[in-house]
């Protein structure tokens, strides 16, 4: 009985995942706030009803009260989060919220799933629990220091300067992690200064670029970036170099709209990566791994083979939770999580949640091009680039499109620096988001002041333009559009 449990649920799961996925696409089509929230609420009720779900499936399986009890400490937390960001922020934008607890959801069942064979069982899902609560600390605080601090886009050189030297120090002080120089151990938790380093990077390049888009100051930032870019080469920490790499040409492309500068960094790109793969050893055994993981099984190209056969294994609908073995596939929880995520609980589940990030994406975008402030369109862009780019390297990765980078799927693999930085980065849009609204209401308040001076009729509702507007001019247009419904 216990085995037709299981195997139901995974169908079940699935179909709460498509119901929820759906959802993130079709609040953009909803013209009245009322409809929109009860869209919200049922992606609440979604989220929870798969929580439930997948750790009773869990319990059934292993009949391990743990299981219950880091259930019930989940379930807790994200409703907390929930709670607190309507509470606290009455303008934020309840669809990020959502996905990124549905990511952390994802990742924390697969999470709590692979570390219930280790040694010590659970400690990772445990560890994780933390790092998502000192996460949602952190993202509280930042969309209040984003709303009061007026003078973010005057620290050019001094985001340039704490990114540099931080990543410096990884590069000569650093211990070897499978081959690259990653970061410290404090406490006995590993430290990744460039998850941090990024989000700095991002505010000096918008910093910078607003401040001046000649050619001088262009050759200047591109100098910077690329000093960015090298330490992190140097230090063979070749998927975050490619990250920076990627972030910079398309902030400068958007600010400058000059495409003989992105021409001119994708060659450079492509020579620097011919120059990396011939100077480098590190970068020939991942590329000889994607090439061929099968012939390379023995060594390299083992843990590529292992990802491929756990996706293959699992299929459009998984094997079902603690019946497949995920635990087989090297770094599971971090690098390889959505191999382990496809082989239990399926392929289409997977392809939900890669859908989840391209929704956040594009509300990261819709806040870059309703904001006035140019530095912070810059900063919106960029971070949303940054975290789209990175879900591309990781899926991409494991999934043999691309090479294998290391790098983690933010909110779902395990890893504190990973979680925290991601956080930090979704408070910061949050606050960027409330920025816009406040925006807003300053202009309909200037606006209703007007009319109701020069009016003597109520002004009809303004319909947004049919083509999309341009990134840098662009007119008040709501991605939430407000109406009120009339009585006939």
């Amino acid at each position: 009985m216990t085995n037709i449990i299981i195997q139901l649920s995974k169908y079940l799961i699935i179909v709460l995942m498509a119901v929820y996925t759906f959802s993130c696409f079709s609040i953009f089509t909803r013209n009245y706030e009322d409809e929109e929230k009860r869209v919200l609420i049922r992606q609440d009720v979604l989220l929870f009803l798969i929580q439930f779900v997948a750790f009773g499936t869990m319990y059934l399986a292993t009949e391990d009260m743990r299981i219950l009890f880091l259930y019930a400490a989940l379930a807790v937390v994200l409703l907390a989060v929930i709670l607190l960001y309507n509470l606290i922020y009455p303008n934020v934008s309840r669809l990020v919220v959502n996905n990124m607890c549905m990511l952390i959801t994802a990742g924390m069942i697969m999470i709590t799933r692979l570390s219930a064979d280790n040694p010590s069982p659970y400690g990772s899902a445990i560890r994780q629990l933390i790092f998502v609560v000192l996460g949602i600390t952190f993202g509280l605080v930042v969309p209040v220091l984003i709303r009061k601090l007026t003078f973010l886009d005057k620290w050019t050189y001094v985001y340039a300067a704490v990114g540099g030297a931080a990543l410096l120090a990884v590069a000569l002080f650093a211990p070897k992690s499978g081959g690259a120089n990653l970061g410290f151990e404090i406490a006995g938790i590993n430290v990744q200064p460039s998850e941090f380093v990024k989000i700095l990077f991002v505010f000096y390049v918008a910093a910078s670029l607003n401040k001046s888009r000649e050619f001088k100051n262009v050759v200047v930032t591109t100098a910077v970036a690329a000093a960015h870019v090298l330490i992190l080469v140097i230090s063979t920490d070749l998927g975050a170099a490619l990250i920076f790499f990627v972030v910079y040409l398309v902030m400068l492309y958007v600010a400058t709209r000059q495409p003989l500068y992105a021409a001119a960094g994708l060659g450079a790109g492509a020579l620097a990566a011919v120059a990396g793969y011939h100077l480098f050893s590190h970068i020939k055994v991942r590329v000889e791994a994607w090439q061929d993981p099968i012939g390379t099984y023995s060594g390299s190209g083992y843990q590529v083979a292992q990802s491929l056969f756990a996706i293959g294994t699992g299929s459009w609908f998984g094997t079902g939770l603690f019946q497949g073995q995920p635990d087989t596939i090297p770094v599971a929880e971090t690098d390889f999580i959505f191999s382990a995520i496809t082989e239990e609980m399926g392929v289409i589940f997977s392809l939900c949640i890669i859908l989840i990030c391209v929704s956040c994406y594009v509300m990261f975008l819709n806040i870059a091009m309703e904001l006035h402030n140019r530095f912070y369109k810059y900063v919106a862009l960029g971070l949303g680039t940054c975290y789209i780019f990175q879900v591309f390297l990781q899926i991409g990765g494991v999934t043999k499109f691309i090479p294998s980078t290391g790098m983690t799927l933010p909110f779902v693999s395990y890893g504190g620096s990973s979680m925290l930085s991601t956080m930090i980065m979704f408070g910061i849009i949050q606050g960027l988001y409330i920025l816009r609204e406040d925006e807003e209401e300053k202009l309909e308040k200037e606006r209703e002041s007007r009319d109701g001076l020069g009016r003597t009729t109520p002004r009809k509702t303004r319909k947004a333009p049919k083509s999309g507007p341009k990134f840098e001019e662009v007119p008040r247009q709501r991605t939430r559009k407000k109406q009120r419904t009339h009585s006939k």
